[in-house]
């Protein structure tokens, strides 16, 4: 009988452990989760309150309306402190952060502006290159149709004075000055050769003559006229230079 008892009581004991056991294992367990969800929220709270200040920071910089931000400085006249002195209160300027889209916006208006002005300075040199191509053209044409200018002058001027009323020569003279007057509507003009000073530049001298009554390098004779296109010479002029 003694030993029934002995072993219900050890029975009992060894429950009672398991049990104690058991609860202090979960009792444990409810003070690590308790821990652990008081520093999960600790954390959100971190996580809000630095969101908080990004967008206060944010909104102060729409309605601030300063780039600059203010320099730390101490307030006059503050809060007293435990100690009856007065507890001043730093105010700390906040950083003006650059957005990542107003950075790529900033980048891609750059970059417009040096397209831009790439393709404005390639129109000029387009606009110039055409034009220089127009003007060689246009001289190559002139150069074409001076050889007929200068038989129109030599046939005209072989004519005898007495012939000149002839109809036809009338008519190759009218046909002549009308060359002439559409040549200078376009730009074409004769350069000054007899009695001026030889220039290099518009003239070419292909004889030399001693003449006392003609100056220094003064052209006494033009054998073939030159003419110029727009200030630029298309054809020099053939001609003899005194002394």
């Amino acid at each position: 009988m003694n030993r029934k008892v002995k072993l219900v009581e050890e029975k009992m004991s060894k429950e009672d452990m398991v049990k104690e056991a058991v609860e202090e294992a979960k009792a444990k367990a409810e003070q690590v989760a308790r821990e652990q969800a008081e520093q999960s929220e600790s954390e959100e709270e971190e996580a809000e309150s630095r969101e908080e200040d990004l967008e206060a920071a944010e909104e102060d910089e729409d309605t601030a309306g300063e780039d600059d931000a203010e320099e730390p400085s101490e307030e006059e006249g503050g809060e007293e402190g435990p100690d009856g002195g007065k507890k001043s209160r730093k105010l700390f300027g906040k950083k003006n952060k650059k957005d990542k889209k107003d950075e790529k916006i900033e980048e891609l208006t750059d970059r417009l502006t040096r397209q831009m002005a790439e393709f404005d300075n390639f129109r000029k040199r387009t606009d110039k290159e055409k034009s220089q191509m127009y003007e060689i053209g246009a001289k190559d044409i002139i150069n074409k149709i001076l050889p007929v200018v200068d038989n129109f002058e030599r046939g005209l001027a072989a004519v005898p004075e007495e012939e000149k009323k002839n109809p036809v020569l009338e008519g190759m003279e009218k046909v002549y000055k009308q060359l002439m007057t559409t040549l200078e509507e376009i730009g074409v003009k004769p350069i000054e050769a007899v009695g001026q000073e030889f220039n290099p530049d518009f003239h070419n001298a292909v004889m030399h003559v001693e003449d006392e009554e003609l100056g220094e390098n003064i052209i006494a004779e033009e054998f073939q006229k030159g003419y110029t296109y727009h200030d630029s010479v298309v054809r020099h002029s053939m001609v003899k230079v005194a002394n």
